[in-house]
């Protein structure tokens, strides 16, 4: 689990692909006190588990799952990716609950600057839509966003100049393809309340007791 607070920029220094999945090495500058062996860091939303640590430098195995569902078969050496180690109980949640298992992608519509911050516009499909809410959380790239303006096939947020200085958000371009996350919260929600699950609706949800 983790919070959408990103630690640190991290630099990508392989990316090896095989007949489906493969694996990725990243710099992150932490030394061997401060990552171990099968710790989970998220990797530009993507939670990915430590297979290897040279140095500062940590591998990690990429499925197949993960190769489609993100934008990290595209990355190439030196590209830049947001970091965050997974969260521990005496952590303050300063974002919001993000598990590092990215629903899809979405691409940068427009980016727009609006006095020091920037509005970013990305494009989604239906899919992520649905359990996306105005003024709800988001998880872009692994970033703990809140969502402005949501209409059918985008959504914006407000990027502060702090958040762009630290993330991979001051690089994205109109076209570029981001890692989305919705809300865990609303995930639930909409499996519970959606027609074509066995019949299960608000309705039968209040017969039944639950509402």
């Amino acid at each position: 689990m983790f919070t959408g607070i990103i630690e640190k920029l991290g630099t990508v220094v392989a990316v090896h692909k095989q007949d489906r999945d493969g694996s990725i090495r990243v710099d992150g500058g932490w030394g061997l006190t401060e990552i171990g062996m099968g710790e989970s860091i998220c990797v530009s939303g993507a939670c990915l588990t430590v297979s290897s640590l040279d140095g500062t430098v940590f591998g990690a195995h990429v499925s197949v799952e993960t190769l489609n569902r993100t934008n990290l078969g595209a990355l190439q050496p030196g590209d830049p990716v947001n970091l965050e180690r997974a969260l521990r109980l005496s952590d303050r949640l300063g974002g919001h609950l993000v598990t590092g298992h990215v629903d899809g992608t979405g691409r940068v519509r427009e980016v727009v600057r609006e006095g020091d911050s920037y509005r970013f516009v990305f494009e989604i499909g239906d899919d992520l839509s649905r359990t996306l809410v105005a003024k709800g959380s988001v998880a872009v790239d692994g970033i703990s966003l809140t969502v402005g303006r949501l209409e059918k096939g985008f959504f914006d947020v407000y990027v502060i100049p702090h958040t762009l200085e630290k993330t991979t958000l001051r690089w994205r371009r109109p076209g570029d393809r981001v890692n989305i996350e919705t809300d865990i919260i609303g995930k639930y929600v909409e499996k519970f309340v959606s027609p074509d699950r066995q019949g299960l609706t608000l309705e039968t949800l209040g017969k039944s007791g639950f509402l």
